[in-house]
């Protein structure tokens, strides 16, 4: 817990300083985290942990992906950028992305694990690895892997 406490304070620290700096753009991508992070804290009643923070700033970078296709199939460049933009201020506070070998090893280890043997055990694999994958890699298309791997 007290890596994001550290993590929240860092982020409010960033704003602060983007605010100072005059760096409109970057102080209302901090805004829209902070936001997030504290809307889910008072709905809650709740400190954020580790894992919720990193949850919470993994569901505004699929957002950001997301929004970002839907503003280039309707040639909105300027939202296109903004959208790209805010996505890099958010992953620069999570964890380095896994590699398609570490997903594959952690895959692989997972069906292992949990003897997993066809596709009715999606359910089964997907909870053993969402812990190890959040906000590390692309939860849905670590998902299709998975189907294809157990298809296969």
């Amino acid at each position: 817990m007290s890596d994001f406490v550290n993590l929240k304070q860092r982020i409010d620290g960033d704003m602060k300083a983007a605010m100072r700096a005059q760096e409109n753009q970057k102080r209302d991508a901090m805004r829209l985290i902070m936001a997030a992070i504290k809307q889910r804290e008072v709905d809650e009643r709740i400190e954020m942990t580790d894992e919720q923070v990193l949850v919470v700033l993994d569901k505004m970078a699929k957002q950001r992906r997301d929004s970002i296709s839907q503003y280039q199939a309707a040639n909105r460049q300027d939202l296109v950028d903004q959208e790209k933009f805010e996505l890099q201020i958010i992953q620069s506070y999570m964890p380095t992305q896994l590699s398609e070998a570490e997903i594959n090893e952690l895959i692989e280890l997972a069906i292992t694990q949990t003897g997993a043997t066809s596709a009715k055990d999606m359910g089964k694999l997907m909870a053993e690895l969402k812990p190890k994958l959040q906000g590390r890699a692309d939860i849905a298309a670590v998902s299709a892997k998975v189907k294809e791997r157990l298809n296969s």
